[in-house]
């Protein structure tokens, strides 16, 4: 039996690969929406497109072209239509992105637990007493909270 029967294997997952796998064509769609409602270049193209409208309602080019009188009632009818469609794509591109958080907290424990075990099966080999790793390990979280709150840590061996 060679060595690359006897090697065990682990199964990496990526977070992007899970996460590829939940997305439809909907949320492909939003996504898209959103990535180009949130650019420089949809303010520009919205700041024309007002602007022409304006002129074009106001009768800079004679009264033919008017379709839209002040206080241009269907501007405004279309803009706020646009805003609650906008923020609905926002919405959505918000879940699926808390979905993604959740998917990588997941992995993260798992690779976290995966790491724990590992490292313990090893400490055990080499003879490292767990207890003692872990009474260590306590002071060193102790004093990082101590200096995350604001507080100076306790000295080494107090927790």
């Amino acid at each position: 039996m060679g060595a690359a029967a006897k090697r065990p294997t682990v199964r990496i997952v990526h977070e992007q690969d899970v996460v590829a796998r939940m997305r439809g064509t909907q949320d492909r769609i939003a996504d898209a929406i959103t990535a180009f409602a949130g650019t420089m270049a949809f303010v520009y193209l919205h700041a024309l497109w007002f602007a022409v409208w304006i002129v074009c309602n106001e009768g800079v080019f004679g009264k033919g072209p008017v379709w839209d009188p002040y206080p241009f009632g269907l501007l405004t009818m279309i803009v706020s239509l646009e805003a609650i469609f906008l923020s609905t794509f926002v919405m959505v591109s918000q879940n699926r992105q808390a979905a993604r958080e959740n998917v990588r907290a997941d992995l993260d424990f798992e690779t976290n637990v995966r790491s724990e075990v590992w490292a313990a099966h090893i400490g055990r080999s080499l003879g490292v007493d767990p207890a003692e790793v872990e009474r260590r390990v306590q002071e060193l979280l102790a004093e990082n909270r101590a200096r995350m709150n604001g507080g100076t840590a306790p000295p080494p061996g107090q927790s």
